[in-house]
Parts: C-alpha cells; sequence; structure tokens
C-alpha cells in the first residue's frame, strides 16, 4: 500500500467528508445487523458531520479530527473530544473529565489493512502533545468491541443486553502509558 497521510481536515473537503460518514456508517450497520435502523443510522452521520463542524469552528480545541488520505481520497477518521452523555452517565461521572477517543471508521476497502493502527497511533501523539495521560472510549458494536477488546483488554464498564438481547455497550478506560 502507498503512503498513508494523516492530518487534520481542511475546509473544503467538507463534502467528501460528509461522503465518506455516510458511506463508512450506513456498511457499519449493514455488516452489524442494524440497517432497519434508519432513524439511528441518520442521527449517527449527522452527530459525525456536528462534531466536525465543532472541531473547524473551534480550530479542533474542543473536538479534534485526523483523517487518513491515499491519494487524496480519504479513508479513515479517528477524533477526541468531551465524552459523550453514555460515558458520563454510566460511569457515574468518574471519566467526565477525560477526553474520549472516538469516531474511528475505516473505509471498508481499507480495513484490515493497518490504518486504523496508523490513526490510533497518529491520535495518540496528538493526545500526548497536549499532555494527555488518559483517555476513554465506548463501543456497542459487535465487531469493534472484539477488535478493543483484543488491544486494551477488558472494558471498564460492561453493560450487558445494553441494545438488546446479547448486544452489549462497553466502555474502557485507557492511559497513554500502556498503549
Amino acid at each position: 500500500m502507498e503512503k498513508v497521510e494523516i492530518r487534520r481536515p481542511k475546509t473544503d473537503e467538507l463534502e467528501q467528508i460528509h461522503q465518506f460518514f455516510s458511506a463508512v456508517i450506513t456498511d457499519t450497520y449493514l455488516k452489524e445487523g442494524l440497517s432497519d435502523l434508519n432513524d439511528e443510522l441518520l442521527e449517527e452521520i449527522e452527530s459525525k458531520k456536528k462534531f466536525l463542524a465543532d472541531d473547524i469552528s473551534g480550530n479542533g480545541e474542543k473536538n479534534y479530527f485526523l483523517f487518513a488520505y491515499l491519494e487524496n481520497k480519504i479513508i479513515g477518521t479517528i477524533a477526541y473530544g468531551q465524552p459523550n452523555s453514555l460515558i458520563v452517565e454510566e460511569s457515574k461521572g468518574q471519566l467526565d473529565h477525560l477526553h474520549e477517543v472516538g469516531s474511528m471508521l475505516v473505509h471498508p476497502d481499507y480495513q484490515n489493512k493497518g490504518i486504523g493502527n496508523q490513526l490510533l497511533q497518529a491520535i495518540f501523539d496528538s493526545l500526548r502533545v497536549k499532555g494527555i495521560k488518559e483517555f476513554c472510549f465506548d463501543s456497542g458494536y459487535k465487531q469493534a468491541q472484539m477488535i478493543w477488546t483484543k488491544k486494551f483488554g477488558a472494558p471498564l464498564i460492561y453493560l450487558e443486553n445494553y441494545w438488546g438481547e446479547d448486544s452489549p455497550h462497553m466502555i474502557w478506560r485507557i492511559k497513554l502509558s500502556d498503549v
């Protein structure tokens, strides 16, 4: 594979980024067996767009995105920001002071090729530069949960049947010194 460039988004790329969000999130819902949840799918796409708009308008201070590009085509993304309400609520406030790493998406054509690991390393480096020593993240997607459990171990919080029968939600707390 050619050299992947990981960098901050540019405002003239918004349409391409929005198309990327739509394509990857739609594919994820399909693979997770959630494609019948159209309202939730659209809400997820819109939340990523809003998170990105907050990043751009705030120059990365509150929310911070990185994108992976291959020949000027977006193939992945990752971000950090304030922890989402589910993390704050379910951790009973013990994680609300941490940054949440999230919005990690890799285009289906580039999954299982190391792009996710490159994005993780880049966001870890960004956190370290800011003096951040610890972060949290969560997932309700089964495929992602398998990857995160293998990479980071058992979650701090395991919410059994959160999304329905045999559909848990998991929340991790990670020290950067451990990764």
